[in-house]
């Protein structure tokens, strides 16, 4: 436990806390759109607890780092001469994904002509969470993988997040 105060585990720390927080704005613009369809009254609610339950489950993944570096580095196939591992494929479902929903969104900003839809704010706190927590995961691949990238010790990686979270929950 001391070789977590040391001079070196605290600038990871700090180091690994700011791009925990960088890489979250563009989760933080994604969870907005996704309260947005919520009834006003529920917005800041769900905002919050889809928050929590995605640092939950980013902490979580990062309890489970080792076996998601290992299905990671694995060649599962090859197309063309380029061998597709774990992590490809989950980036690759995450990048389509992403694009899909951004589309989604954009698509239904340009068709609004200025009144309120009642059908696009009828989205259930159930549905809303669901889909702040699979953006998070989305999003936390990268992070976890950049967090293995500058630390070693799990729990330094544990408390960046979770300083991380609480940062966007408060702001």
């Amino acid at each position: 436990m001391e070789h977590l105060l040391t001079t070196e585990a605290l600038i990871s720390l700090l180091t690994l806390t700011a791009l925990e927080t960088i890489l979250g704005i563009d989760n933080i613009i994604f969870i907005s759109l996704v309260t947005d369809k919520l009834p006003q009254k529920q917005e800041s609610k769900g905002r919050i607890i889809g928050l929590v339950v995605a640092m939950v489950v980013r902490v979580l993944l990062l309890m489970g780092i080792t076996t998601i570096i290992k299905w990671g580095e694995a060649e599962l196939f090859t197309v063309f001469g380029k061998g597709f591992s774990f992590r490809n494929l989950i980036l690759l479902a995450g990048g389509l994904f992403l694009i899909a929903k951004s589309t989604k969104e954009i698509h239904n900003k340009v068709e609004e002509d200025g009144f309120e839809d009642v059908e696009a704010k009828s989205i259930t706190m159930f549905k809303a969470i669901t889909q702040i927590v699979l953006i998070d995961i989305v999003f936390s691949f990268d992070s976890i993988l950049t967090a293995v990238g500058l630390v070693e010790d799990v729990e330094i990686m544990i408390v960046a997040v979770i300083i991380s979270m609480s940062m966007m929950i408060v702001f």
